[in-house]
């Protein structure tokens, strides 16, 4: 039987339901995160939770419950439910409240839910590489927040569907920022580059994990802005996310990356990525 988390309960999947006027369905007005299992260890959590934690003060979301007391909840969830390899969703909602577009007034206790997902790792996208197209970059100017409000990434990822492409690269003017559910470096003298950890991109937890590998290869890794030409001219390219780990970019717009295979400077970092889950 699958479950579900439902603030502090956790019930049956086919008998959850969250109320219709749920700001979370009506506004996107919330927040979520997407964390890694593999053969059956949760990764990364604590970041996780960090994080979500940052995106619910950034939109002045009280969290129904304390950050450890939300571990403790999803911890008893995969217990109950457990997956091998695949993930666990969260999203936090303002709350249940008549429409209307300020915050509700009173407030209104704001919402948990969680469940679980098997899903195998990418394994063979990680070793062929994949093919992404560009679009410009529609998104609001928080990208920072990890919030629900991601029509601008559902659009971008549509068009990688409707060309034959795994992902799009999203660009504002000629500025790559990132992909429409990854983040996006080039390699460029064995240095990896990407965009600022700025308000433009969401900071990614595989990100992170990939600066804390390179340096423990000596790999540069560059926090520096790059144009869609550097992209087309970069020896390497590979884009980053929790439910794909480290997948090399071998095409863009029918252009290839360098020699058209994944790169050197990328295996090294997919190997190290590897280790560190084998370390679990």
């Amino acid at each position: 039987m699958a479950y579900v988390l439902l603030n502090d309960t956790i019930v049956a999947r086919e008998s959850a339901s969250v109320d219709i006027e749920d700001r979370g369905y009506q506004f996107g007005d919330g927040i979520y995160e997407v964390v890694s299992v593999y053969g059956g260890r949760v990764f990364k959590l604590d970041e996780h939770l960090a994080r979500l934690a940052r995106s619910a003060s950034e939109l002045g979301i009280a969290l129904p419950f304390k950050v450890r007391e939300i571990k403790n909840k999803l911890l008893a969830l995969f217990a109950a439910d457990p997956v091998g390899d695949g993930m666990i969703y969260l999203q936090v909602t303002r709350g249940a409240a008549p429409r209307i577009h300020s915050f509700p007034e009173p407030p209104v206790s704001a919402q948990l839910v969680a469940y679980t997902r098997a899903g195998a790792r990418p394994v063979q996208l990680q070793q062929s590489g994949v093919a992404c197209t560009l679009t410009d970059d529609i998104r609001w100017l928080r990208c920072d927040i990890k919030s629900l409000n991601l029509l601008g990434n559902v659009l971008a990822k549509q068009k990688a569907a409707e060309s034959g492409a795994y992902e799009t690269i999203m660009h504002r003017g000629d500025t790559v920022t990132e992909g429409s559910s990854s983040n996006v470096y080039i390699v460029r003298n064995d240095r990896v580059i990407t965009h600022p950890a700025n308000n433009l991109i969401l900071n990614g937890i595989t990100r992170m994990t990939v600066e804390e590998l390179c340096g423990k290869r000596g790999i540069p890794f560059v926090e520096q802005p790059f144009t869609v030409r550097e992209l087309l001219e970069a020896e390497e390219a590979f884009i980053t996310a929790t439910t794909i780990d480290v997948v090399p970019v071998v095409e863009v717009d029918g252009q290839a990356i360098g020699a058209g295979i994944p790169g050197r400077v990328t295996r090294d970092i997919q190997a190290e990525f590897d280790r560190l889950i084998q370390a679990l």
